[in-house]
């Protein structure tokens, strides 16, 4: 398959690959805990603990094979990859529509989070396609995707499980997938030509590898803590949202599904627009503080809230704490040199990864101890005091780390990877 020069429809291609992926995501949590009910005959306080397990198999699946994907870009073309993909998404969400056991979701969503992990190979498709000093502007529309993906599919899923039961979705979904790959055979060219191509190293596709490098950099290390914490407490969402709303509040899927929506037009509004406003009027670690404050106080106000509506308000309030990510890993950049950029952000990546792999087993865990019937009094927002308090401790490490940062104190600017560090391979 040789390349050639990509048409106007490749990038909307990607973009819309992108933006199924995240509405497909959307599209199944608002249902999924009906779902586990309908396969396990569980109650929602039990269930949650499975779910977890759901999410943490994908989330563990895209940590491992992301990197070899990537790989395999590289060596095949990413046409194949891609379009291989969404013939994977296809099946994958259909079969987990007409799964009768619990078993087949799990290998469901480990399949899923396989696929998925072709995201790397999409934003390789774009380097490919677009020039330099354009691709800062691509990868935004990437990032936009996302977050129109999770305000659509959260919506479009309760309602569809709400009217026509929690399967509804994963054949919504897996319609989609198949219409983008037919879309795709027609219109997506490959980028990679034969002679730039080079042979799969396993070696080189180690999801721990970039993590690995960074202890040349303690500080870092004390700081990735930080956002390693923050992206833990963050977990709460999609391990236990959708359950404890159900438990606690009576939410239907629909009703899960609205405020999936609300948490996703927040969100995409505060990262989209409020974070380049707030962020260069308070500095980045008055941000950083902010941030992780209102985070703290959004967390336990979740756990403590007592009626539905509270919630709403929550979330507006709790949308704020987004602009502390980008100010800490601003910050963490400047203390890198650059030409260690790249394994940093490998680095997050993997850590993210990590933090969805562990982050709802440990909250879903706490929500089935303190709900269930086993449980020593009843508190179903147990979970959200836990993501308060791992947040504090994110806040003083963080700014424990602050004298560290070369935009704040006059260090040695360093345009290498220091002597001694070890070398990617």
């Amino acid at each position: 398959m040789s390349a050639r020069k990509p048409g106007k429809h490749a990038f909307i291609f990607i973009f819309i690959t992108v933006l199924i992926d995240m509405i497909g995501i959307g599209l199944i949590m608002p249902v999924m805990p009906a779902l586990i009910e309908d396969v396990t005959g569980l109650e929602a306080n039990n269930a949650v603990v499975l779910g977890a397990w759901l999410t943490a198999s994908y989330a563990g699946m895209q940590f491992v094979f992301a990197p070899i994907v990537g790989g395999l870009s590289d060596r095949f073309g990413r046409k194949r990859v891609l379009l291989a993909a969404l013939a994977g998404f296809t099946l994958d969400y259909t079969m987990m529509g007409f799964a009768p056991h619990f078993w087949l979701l799990l290998i469901g969503r480990i399949l899923a989070g396989v696929f998925g992990a072709s995201y790397s190979t999409a934003n390789a498709y774009i380097a490919d396609i677009t020039p330099a000093h354009e691709r800062a502007g691509r990868f935004g529309m990437m990032g936009a995707a996302f977050g129109i993906g999770f305000i659509l599919g959260p919506a479009i899923g309760g309602l569809l499980g709400e009217h026509f039961g929690p399967r509804a979705p994963f054949f919504a979904a897996g319609i989609l997938a198949g219409l983008n790959l037919i879309y795709g055979l027609f219109v997506l060219p490959e980028t990679l030509a034969p002679e730039n191509r080079r042979a799969f190293s396993i070696r080189r596709a180690n999801p721990l590898g970039s993590l690995m490098q960074m202890r040349s950099y303690p500080a870092v290390l004390v700081m990735m803590g930080a956002v390693f914490l923050m992206l833990l407490g963050h977990a709460v969402y999609p391990a236990v949202w959708s359950y404890y709303t159900d438990f606690k509040f009576g939410w239907t899927a629909g009703d899960i599904g609205l405020s999936l929506m609300a948490v996703g037009l927040t969100t995409a509004l505060v990262q989209g627009g409020l974070t380049r406003i707030l962020v260069p009027k308070l500095g980045e670690w008055r941000a950083i503080a902010v941030s992780l404050s209102l985070a703290v106080c959004s967390y336990a106000a979740y756990g403590l809230a007592t009626s539905g509506w509270m919630v709403y308000p929550i979330i507006v309030f709790g949308a704020l704490a987004g602009i502390g990510q980008p100010a800490l890993q601003g910050v963490i950049s400047r203390i890198v040199p650059a030409n260690a950029q790249g394994e940093l952000q490998g680095a997050m990546t993997s850590m993210q990864s990590l933090s969805m792999i562990i982050g709802p087993l440990i909250m879903s865990r706490m929500f089935e101890g303190f709900t269930g019937a086993d449980a020593p009094f009843v508190f179903a927002g147990a979970p959200f005091l836990l993501a308060s308090a791992l947040t504090i401790v994110a806040l003083f490490l963080a700014l424990g780390a602050k004298r560290h940062d070369p935009g704040t104190h006059e260090l040695p600017s360093r345009e290498t990877v220091p002597e001694g560090a070890v070398e990617a391979e």
